[in-house]
């Protein structure tokens, strides 16, 4: 596969023209970014081990029915993806409070939810991505009701799909966020999944595995990824 011409650069990945235009490549940067990127840092190998993840969980939802953009991984860094036209939605899930939900809210973190919760977020870095709910993504053209029930037709399945998934690893999914595209005319996954995009608590210990310890000056936040990847891949 052709590597090509620089399409996008986000705050964790950069994406790559092919000699196909249905796919792209998606590589994995080290840079570390939190609250909407007013803190930024550099995690050693975070790209690799991020990639790795993320490939791994998309295999592991493609097996369960979850279409992705994931096509297969070309290196440590780089994963071969469908090229879709991504739908400004952050989509998060969240089953325990933890986060904005306290902030918000008044909870104290680690509460159960006597149901999960869904929130969508507008993709947008200048607005510091604001909550939305489906009247404004209606109202704004971001999506279609067709679109917008499907993706929460997914992210309900991909939520207990990965609920199970992380418990066989010992690891609790307290919340995560979700990205959709589109990719001929149908809605799929696209993004990453890995512990800068998902809460992960250890069971027993209550651990924090993921982007918190970037975020909150835990400290060891590469020996809690390679953690996580060993995991995911043993």
């Amino acid at each position: 596969m052709e590597k090509g011409a620089r399409l996008y650069e986000g705050k964790a990945k950069i994406l790559y023209a092919t000699n196909d235009p249905d796919l792209v490549i998606q590589y994995f940067k080290d840079d570390a970014t939190a609250f909407n990127a007013a803190k930024k840092g550099t995690v050693q190998e975070k790209g690799i081990m991020n990639n790795k993840i993320s490939s791994k969980i998309f295999q592991f939802l493609e097996g369960h029915g979850i279409a992705t953009h994931f096509v297969k991984m070309l290196s440590d860094r780089e994963m071969l993806v469908r090229k879709v036209a991504i739908v400004p939605l952050e989509v998060i899930v969240r089953n325990k409070a933890a986060g904005s939900l306290c902030r918000n809210y008044g909870l104290q973190e680690g509460t159960v939810l006597a149901h999960p919760v869904m929130e969508f977020s507008y993709k947008c870095d200048a607005l510091n991505d604001p909550l939305i709910n489906d009247y404004h993504v209606l109202a704004l053209s971001l999506a279609t009701q067709e679109e917008i029930d499907t993706i929460k037709k997914y992210t309900f399945q991909i939520n207990e799909i990965m609920k199970q998934f992380f418990k066989n690893l010992n690891l609790e999914l307290i919340d995560f966020k979700l990205e959709f595209g589109r990719y001929k005319g149908k809605i799929i996954l696209a993004d990453e999944i890995s512990p800068d995009t998902c809460r992960l608590w250890e069971i027993g210990t209550g651990k924090k595995m993921d982007k918190d310890r970037f975020r909150h000056d835990l400290g060891n936040i590469e020996e809690a990824y390679q953690e996580v990847l060993k995991r995911v891949t043993k």
